[in-house]
């Protein structure tokens, strides 16, 4: 019988604490994405920020008011920012290893941080804001590879959906202390805000020299002995101990069921000398040739799905929604959708883990999505898009579709996307791809203003048509081409597609690496009792 990954789910959360826990602190790389996102946004509401950055209007409310290109360059640069290091990560990652990676973002971080905190006019926040965007692009693409390569294949999809866990949880934090410094009138209104994105990476640095580095990555660079030890410090000393729950003839001695790290180690290994073999050295456009071409197509348009679900188009406009339909409150239902979407997360990761596969996951994900794009545009045709009744059900529906969309979508795009491509280029593939998905997060957010204001298309809710539209080919997207990858490991994946095996078959195709790492592990653990005798 050939063993597969799916064998040792056995292995508990508790056998894999020490993983898990790592991948967590790495993973809280993506609370400074969240908490930004969150709070920079509500800045431009605030009388401190508009006394600096805006000019002084009679009869408003606030008595300023900014200008929309100064709106816009806030945010587009941090995209700009973002966009760029993504793009470069993988040429960084041939020189850098992840965790080198993730420091100098967090360096970047603090001296943006401070630029922005001091700017004392527009055209110095704009570099704070541009250096950020390169520090926030290093910190999701670096974290998110770090957590697809360090964890066990049985445990990828919950660790690597942390990613939407924590952006999750920065997003409420934002919210919460824009809620609480918006009354202020000084300058500390959004200093504080700002200074706030200090945290993360600060306790993110020192966090991570208790950190090992990727095994993987430490392998493809020739450095075995490190990547051994690395691999027994995420694994921890309780997992080197089970054996695989079943071997070849129901044979169930110790000598045909190694130790699963010895397993994991040797496929690993094995995975590595065969990507060298048959590729050799590494280069990026290396991700459009051959079978890599068909692993790079799936993993921009899994990122591009996020984009697709009409995710930004919520998260940037739902409070201009809640506004015009009279709600009072509405920046707190803004802070109840968010917490309704770090529920979804929640439920999301159980639901990987326990209950489905990826695939099924995400066309749950489109289909709900898809529904509460589409009740939110018949809510706003049926009735004035100004009215009361339509703000009440833009707040039900908006805090579903947060719900569906982290818990489905947003948990797992980032760990289809990162198990879908080669090992090799893992950072290259991951790293453009994320570009794509800020690029495609601007051009929302830079082409929704025409669609909702009166002056221009004013289709205002209505604009949710096209975005349910966008989810039914998610859905068809999903169904056709994405593969079910739940228990593969990282060296089974690259062997089923280097054998061109069409997604429909994937689940049930027999790798022959995991065979040939037990027989390897058996070996190994053969030649260490010899030598003991």
């Amino acid at each position: 019988m050939t063993e597969t990954a799916s064998s040792i789910d056995a292995t508990t959360l508790w056998q894999n604490r020490k993983c898990l826990i790592i991948c967590c602190v790495v993973s809280m790389a993506n609370l400074q994405y969240g908490f930004d996102l969150a709070a920079v946004g509500a800045l431009q509401a605030m009388p401190g920020f508009l006394k600096v950055f805006g000019y002084s209007v009679r009869g408003s409310e606030t008595g300023y008011a900014i200008d929309s290109t100064v709106q816009q360059l806030i945010t587009s640069l941090l995209t700009l920012g973002s966009f760029v290091s993504s793009l470069v990560a993988g040429f960084f990652a041939a020189y850098l290893g992840r965790r080198q990676a993730i420091w100098l973002a967090c360096i970047i971080n603090a001296v943006a941080c401070g630029i922005q905190i001091g700017a004392p006019s527009a055209g110095v926040l704009y570099v704070g804001r541009l250096l950020l965007g390169f520090a926030n692009g290093f910190l999701v693409t670096f974290s998110n590879i770090y957590t697809a390569e360090a964890s066990p294949a049985h445990m990828r999809g919950v660790m690597v959906a942390l990613f939407a866990y924590w952006v999750n949880i920065g997003s409420i934090m934002g919210a919460v202390v824009d809620n609480k410094t918006k009354e202020r009138m000084d300058h500390l209104s959004y200093q504080i805000p700002l200074a706030c994105l200090y945290i993360v990476p600060t306790l993110l640095f020192v966090a991570l020299f208790f950190v090992p580095e990727s095994p993987r990555w430490l392998l493809h660079r020739g450095n075995t002995q490190a990547a051994r030890k690395a691999l027994e410090q995420l694994r921890g000393t309780s997992y080197a101990t089970l054996r695989m729950s079943s071997a070849p003839d129901g044979a169930t001695d110790d000598a045909v069921a190694p130790a699963l790290l010895e397993v994991e180690w040797a496929e690993m290994v094995k995975g590595v000398e065969e990507e060298k073999r048959t590729e050799g050295s590494v280069a990026g456009l290396d991700m459009f040739r051959g079978v890599d071409l068909r692993r790079t197509i799936l993993c921009y348009c899994m990122i591009g799905c996020q984009t697709a679900s009409g995710v930004w188009f919520l998260i940037g406009y739902q409070t201009y929604f809640f506004t015009v339909s009279g709600l009072a409150k509405a920046f707190e239902f803004s802070i109840m959708t968010t917490c309704f979407g770090f529920l979804g997360v929640n439920v999301g990761l159980y639901a990987i883990k326990a209950w489905f596969g990826r695939r099924s996951i995400l066309m749950i994900g489109a289909v709900a999505c898809g529904l509460c794009q589409l009740g939110s545009a018949i809510a706003a045709t049926v009735s004035s898009p100004t009215s009361l009744v339509t703000g009440k059900v833009l707040v039900a529906l908006t805090a579903l579709f947060k719900f569906f969309y982290n818990g489905c979508v947003g948990a797992a795009s980032y760990p289809v996307a990162t198990e879908l491509v080669s090992s090799r280029l893992r950072a290259w593939t991951v790293g453009t791809a994320t570009s794509l998905g800020y690029l495609l997060a601007w051009l929302v957010n830079f082409c929704t203003p025409y669609f909702i204001n009166p002056e221009h298309l004013n289709w205002g809710a209505r604009y949710g048509y096209i975005w349910a539209a966008s989810n039914l080919a998610c859905l068809v997207f999903f169904y056709f081409f994405i593969p079910e990858m739940k228990g593969r490991s990282l060296e089974e994946l690259d062997e089923i597609f280097a054998a061109r095996v069409p997604a429909r078959k994937f689940a049930g195709y027999q790798c022959l690496i995991r065979e040939a790492a037990r027989m390897d592990a058996v070996n190994a653990e053969g030649l260490k009792s010899d030598w003991g005798k």
